[in-house]
């Protein structure tokens, strides 16, 4: 059996090093490193529970010339995509996000579907999802949480806040 994580994610940065050290306050810990013939840090692996994150130089790792290797140099970073990961604590993961320099997307929220959660944006321009499950929420199944997000025009559907 390996040890290898079954999750793995990884995202791309012009500061490999500092991104790591930033990383670490969202939980994940610190594995090995793969330098550059330069000496910077061409990638950081890290891990948090069953995910691990490989964070990779913008430039300098060999990736093929591709047309998504070139629009990925062009950024946006991460369009599209949230990372969500659980935390015991929304609130202070806002808070910590918040004073890390992210950008509050949402919440923190209490949201229809049973879960706390905050959506931020790191100074990387990744999202993230921090969420808990919230205990004694009544099911109304994925039909009552879509007819609740299409009736408000998507604009408040998501909970509200505390």
């Amino acid at each position: 059996m390996s040890d290898e994580p079954p999750v793995r994610v990884g995202l791309r940065v012009e500061d490999v090093g500092a991104a790591a050290t930033f990383y670490e306050g969202f939980g994940f810990v610190p594995v090995g490193t793969v330098p550059g013939r330069d000496g910077k840090v061409l990638m950081a692996i890290l891990r948090r529970g069953p995910l691990q994150l490989l964070v990779d130089a913008l430039v300098g790792m060999p990736f093929p010339d591709s047309a998504r290797e070139r629009q990925t140099l062009a950024g946006p970073r991460g369009l599209g995509v949230v990372i969500g990961i659980e935390v015991e604590d929304v609130d202070e993961m806002a808070r910590w996000c918040r004073v890390a320099g992210c950008v509050i997307g949402a919440g923190p929220l209490d949201a229809v579907w049973g879960e706390r959660y905050v959506e931020v944006e790191d100074p990387y321009g990744y999202a993230w999802k921090f969420f808990q499950v919230l205990s004694g929420v009544r099911d109304d199944g994925l039909q009552a949480t879509a007819d609740a997000w299409l009736e408000a025009g998507n604009d408040k559907w998501v909970g509200r806040s505390s």
